[in-house]
């Protein structure tokens, strides 16, 4: 199963699963042609068992790890309007879209329209009538998230995935890497943003093997355009899970044609795989010397190009660098100042994400040991200094729209914080953040009269989203100071009160069945 466990039986007329035996998969097909040959499977290759939790948890708490949601609580699924059909096959490669029926559109007017009353009654309302509507579920989960209603947001997730499982062409497969979905097509993000969203979850529950996994699947989607920019993430994954070899082989593969040296998550990431298996007590003495000698090397290249990465990273480690370092211009406030707009972004993304990798003692004494290194090669005038200095220059002038998305979703507030105003000053809805510009559009919403146009913030938009009487740019009152001073107690006041009968709601949701209609193309008990 892709996001939950339904212990069910695999039938044998299972057409994705005979598909899949016919196949002599190798991998994604996203490695180079002289990376492996061709039973060597590429390092991205989804396995269809670790799309699953249960597995996960197995392995570390025995027979007794129960994963399974109780589905039967959900409303009965009924063809909701949304399907999927395959566009076009090429060299190998599927290319599907999902659809909306009209009646579908006609549902996603409607949403469109409850989020614009920015009010989230309005969404429950039209969940109550069609409980499986994707947009709904994921903007609702969000709020519920932000509630820290963990349990909730993660559960409208789990089902927006099952109702869009369930449409599903027969030919596309989860785990062949074969199949796409462009991004430019408005019906087919919610798949990206749903398996995002799970993958979360799935993370911070103590799932990081389940979790790559996902972030795998949702890389061979598009693997050229990335548009959730999962190439940010993935590394963290892999160390998370110990996968330190499989980190060095992507590397080693992608390097020359999407240049992940680039990128500091990758250029910290692989000297700490290196410097992990140094450590490793099977590893041939002269092998693991060759491990530390590179891990070594790497770190301190990595300091070197992007030293606004080290004070942020002690600082959230708790740890207080002595008076050498901080006294010295390269690691000092300069470091920060000197850094465009989009580099700041990438470093504040990292150091947000993996600090907790970095916290390790052994790990923290190399570090150290790496930096006093650094000052005295900067210090004897290395050339590589001046040399990396002039490629941050010339480098990293603006980030590009995919980054953006993937921080805005990353829930990361260092990172989030660091967003330019060009993203900041737009309006971002959770079920579509920043959509391409390039929209290959199908269907749009009838035009209406303006009822007035707006200026405000994403910040201010996203609250009203939430809270229908926030107003953060009201014209000139004699009463603002008050109001400011008022505003902290106020906004959380409102907040707990809408969660409250939000709560309410749900809990006397009793949702319509309508009559079960068969799929006659594949069957519904079972994920590809």
């Amino acid at each position: 199963d892709l996001c939950i466990c339904f212990q069910r039986t695999v039938p044998d007329d299972n057409i994705d699963l005979l598909l899949e035996n016919l196949e002599q998969p190798n991998g994604l097909s996203l490695q180079s042609e002289n990376c492996g040959g061709s039973d060597r499977r590429s390092v991205l290759h989804v396995e269809h068992r670790n799309l699953n939790p249960e597995t996960e948890l197995k392995k570390y708490f025995g027979a007794r790890a129960e994963t399974i949601f109780e589905i039967d609580s959900w409303p009965r699924h009924s063809r909701p309007g949304l399907s999927m059909t395959l566009l076009q096959s090429q060299d190998g490669i599927q290319y599907f879209t999902f659809e909306h029926s009209r009646d579908y559109q006609q549902l996603q007017f409607k949403f469109l329209d409850a989020v614009e009353s920015m009010d989230p009654n309005n969404i429950v309302a039209l969940l109550q009538l069609n409980p499986y509507h994707i947009d709904s579920l994921l903007q609702l989960s969000d709020v519920f998230r932000i509630q820290e209603n963990q349990e909730m947001a993660r559960d409208l997730i789990e089902r927006a995935l099952y109702s869009l499982e369930c449409a599903f062409h027969p030919l596309f497969s989860l785990t062949s890497g074969t199949s796409r979905l462009d991004y430019l097509r408005p019906e087919n993000r919610a798949f990206y943003l749903a398996l995002y969203k799970h993958m979360i979850f799935l993370e911070k529950r103590g799932c990081p093997r389940t979790a790559l996994e996902y972030c795998k699947l949702i890389l061979s989607l598009d693997p050229d355009s990335d548009p959730l920019c999962m190439l940010l993430i993935i590394d963290f994954l892999m160390l998370r899970t110990r996968e330190y070899q499989a980190l060095l082989q992507l590397y080693q593969d992608w390097e020359e044609h999407r240049n992940l040296s680039q990128l500091p998550n990758f250029a910290f990431s692989t000297a700490l795989s290196h410097f992990h298996l140094s450590k490793q007590e099977d590893m041939d003495p002269e092998e693991s010397d060759k491990q530390r000698q590179k891990a070594d090397l790497m770190l301190q290249n990595a300091l070197i190009m992007f030293p606004g990465v080290l004070m942020p990273l002690l600082d959230l480690c708790s740890v207080q660098p002595d008076a050498a370092v901080t006294s010295h211009s390269f690691f000092g406030p300069k470091s920060q100042i000197g850094q465009s707009l989009a580099l700041a972004e990438l470093t504040a993304l990292y150091v947000g994400r993996t600090y907790n990798v970095w916290r390790e003692a052994g790990v923290m004494l190399w570090l150290e040991q790496s930096v006093r290194e650094v000052l005295r090669r900067v210090d004897a005038k290395d050339p590589l200094v001046e040399d990396y200095q002039n490629k941050r220059k010339q480098r990293y002038q603006s980030a590009p729209r995919n980054i953006h998305r993937h921080v805005l979703l990353c829930e990361i507030k260092e990172a989030i914080s660091s967003l330019p105003l060009e993203v900041t000053n737009q309006p971002v809805m959770s079920f579509d953040p920043l959509p391409p510009l390039d929209s290959v559009i199908s269907y749009a919403q009838p035009e209406r009269q303006p009822v007035g146009a707006s200026n405000e913030s994403t910040l201010s938009l996203f609250f009203r989203s939430l809270l229908p009487n926030f107003n953060l740019q009201g014209g000139p009152r004699q009463e603002d100071d008050m109001e400011v001073a008022r505003a902290g107690h106020e906004l959380n006041q409102e907040v707990n009160r809408l969660m409250v009968a939000m709560r309410d709601m749900l809990a006397n949701i009793r949702f319509q069945e309508p009559p079960r209609e068969d799929n006659p193309y594949r069957d519904e008990e079972e994920w590809d």
